[in-house]
């Protein structure tokens, strides 16, 4: 097969020197793959195989559990650290949590590579993952379509809760209203006040998705807000 680009997600010991890793890969999504010798000292594909570091990759295999053949570098990490580390772990947990194995998501992967460069600057963070998070709920076809149950439009003047059964929204006397909920459907990060409806909006419709085995990135990142908070 030809390099296909690729990024790690998660790996862990396998065996004396090997590892198990899982790739989000540009043609074939996630992938999971032995990586014989990636452990041992000294090893070359070792420090290659690192979060955050673009590579080109091939790999053999007819089964769901692939080995892989050749990894080269294509360019350093993404230099991320403190919060902005705690948001790339959190975009790799969710990806290896939710994509099926080898289900083609190209937007995904291009949203993914965008947002390695924007984590490492506080400002372009929130948005950086909200655009990953809808590019995903898309890919998994349960992503919002900003109507009423029934097809209807939204209200600007009304609130409305999300409904992730239906992907739609019902009126809600507590919710998102219909002005912002347009801007969303838009996809207009810019416009001023979006991120915390945003937010909100990609929690609910993951929530689903993920059931009720926490994400550890989202707790450390709980854990970390609460020690600034004390610090303070």
């Amino acid at each position: 097969m030809q390099l296909q680009p690729a990024f790690l997600l998660h790996k862990r010991p396998y065996r004396e020197t090997s590892a198990l890793v899982e790739l989000l890969t540009l043609d074939h999504g996630r992938v999971r793959a032995v990586a014989q010798g990636v452990q041992r000292p000294g090893s070359r594909s070792r420090s290659q195989m690192q979060p955050f570091a673009p590579l080109h990759l091939t790999w053999q295999g007819d089964r769901e559990l692939k080995r892989l053949r050749l990894i080269e570098s294509r360019g350093p990490a993404a230099m991320l650290a403190g919060e902005g580390l705690l948001c790339g772990l959190y975009a790799n947990e969710l990806l290896t949590r939710l994509l099926p194995v080898e289900l083609p998501v190209g937007q995904v992967f291009a949203f993914y590579t965008s947002a390695l460069d924007e984590l490492a600057t506080p400002a372009s963070r929130a948005a950086a993952l909200r655009r990953l998070e809808f590019a995903l709920l898309d890919a998994l076809d349960a992503a919002p379509r900003f109507t009423t149950p029934d097809g209807g439009g939204l209200d600007p003047q009304r609130r409305y809760r999300f409904e992730p059964g239906s992907r739609a929204f019902v009126v809600a006397e507590r919710g998102i209203d219909g002005r912002t909920l347009r801007l969303l459907a838009g996809a207009d990060w810019g416009e001023a006040g979006l991120a915390g409806p945003a937010k909100a909006l990609s929690r609910a419709a993951l929530a689903p998705l993920l059931g009720d085995r926490p994400l550890r990135s989202r707790a450390l990142m709980v854990a970390m807000a609460e020690r600034r908070r004390q610090a303070r």
